[in-house]
């Protein structure tokens, strides 16, 4: 997705921003575009207050200018913005490559309106050709693997892979912000999204998948020349 992309697509999200709102501000290269156009838009007078999805997200709010408020503290999100690894058919998206899938899954959860902000290669007739990130709990890590790995199998998945993700210099475990791990689910083709999705939010030491289903309702996809928005 190129600079310019990224940034109409950051852009249009802008027009859903009203005064007074509470935003879930998402994770990731083109979320942190919008946030930064955003503190431009409060930096000439509009109130409103971020949750954001990250501590990196929360820094970068920070920085430019964005009010935040922890997610205890609101009894209200009115839209969150974020982007995806993958959109497919009824915008089911994968979503979690920058590990931070489980509080953006529980803020667009609690979002009236959740937007989605993609290039269209992000664009896809079936979801998988993106490593599906599930997080888990570090007690029994090993067996709750073989059990997701069970699941994606008896889903139709293809021999899957997994592997667990490492931190940036490769030793140690990449830890979540929740303080939890990650396996890279690499499926070529989830078949039955909605099955999979189920069967792991089931499987115990499962915290969460990157599977996300029925949270977006708006998906902005930039181009160099502006943005096509699709809606539901």
């Amino acid at each position: 997705m190129s600079a310019k992309a990224k940034e109409h697509a950051a852009r249009a999200a802008l027009s859903y921003v009203e005064a007074g709102m509470t935003l879930g501000l998402g994770s990731g290269s083109t979320a942190e575009i919008f946030v930064e156009l955003l503190g431009l838009v409060v930096d000439e007078g509009l109130s409103v207050r971020g949750i954001a999805s990250s501590e990196q997200t929360a820094d970068l709010a920070r920085h430019v200018g964005v009010p935040l408020i922890d997610i205890e503290q609101a009894d209200h999100i009115h839209l969150t913005v974020d982007g995806a690894d993958e959109v497919g058919p009824e915008f089911a998206m994968i979503k979690g490559g920058g590990g931070r899938l489980l509080r953006e899954k529980i803020i667009a959860n609690a979002s009236d309106l959740g937007v989605c902000i993609v290039d269209e290669s992000k664009l896809v007739d079936v979801l998988g050709a993106y490593p599906l990130p599930v997080e888990v709990d570090p007690f029994g890590y090993t067996i709750t693997a073989k059990k997701v790995f069970d699941v994606l199998v008896a889903a139709g998945c293809a021999t899957p892979v997994m592997e667990q993700r490492y931190a940036d210099d490769g030793k140690a475990p990449f830890i979540t912000d929740g303080g939890n791990y990650i396996f890279d689910c690499t499926c070529t083709a989830i078949p039955r999204v909605r099955q999979v999705a189920a069967k792991l939010s089931a499987v115990p030491g499962v915290v969460e998948h990157g599977i996300f289903l029925d949270l977006v309702r708006v998906v902005i996809v930039g181009t160099d020349d502006g943005a096509d928005i699709l809606e539901l």
